[in-house]
């Protein structure tokens, strides 16, 4: 994952997104959002759980990501589950919607952040892993575990 860079606050990374698919491309997209939702996002109200991103008619949209309700709100709070449209230049667009369509890729978001008070989202283009990469991936993740804990009692 990409290190945050100097006065960015990273608000909700999709962790399951790098353990269920093999990420090759990124891009940082703009998301279309209303004020209740910008709040409720600041606060920590977002959530990537079963979220992708979809090409529809020349644009993309962030499908299933939950921003809950703002706490403050009144009767005019958004609706937790819309779907957002991402804003790109038209021919980051036409790129990654090319990719997706053709070779049986998907976009993924991987993290939320701010940056100069805007809400960024960065998306990834990501294939499947298979059960036995997954395997791998845990594997893996279990032996740096146990080594970190061998040096920390060693010390």
């Amino acid at each position: 994952m990409a290190k945050p860079q100097e006065g960015e606050r990273v608000l909700a990374k999709n962790r399951k997104a790098f353990f269920q698919y093999q990420v090759t491309d990124r891009a940082e997209a703009g998301i279309a959002l209303v004020g209740t939702e910008v709040k409720s996002i600041r606060e920590g109200g977002l959530s990537f759980s079963d979220s992708f991103v979809e090409f529809r008619d020349g644009e993309l949209y962030l499908v299933g990501c939950h921003i809950a309700p703002y706490t403050h709100g009144n009767q005019m709070n958004h609706v937790p589950d819309r779907d957002r449209k991402l804003l790109l230049h038209k021919r980051e667009i036409l790129k990654l919607g090319g990719k997706v369509t053709g070779k049986g890729l998907t976009l993924v978001p991987l993290r939320a952040y701010l940056r100069r008070g805007r809400v960024k989202l960065e998306i990834g283009l990501g294939r499947g892993k298979r059960a036995h990469d997954k395997r791998e991936a845990i594997k893996r993740r279990d032996i740096e575990r146990d080594t970190r804990q061998a040096l920390r009692d060693r010390e």
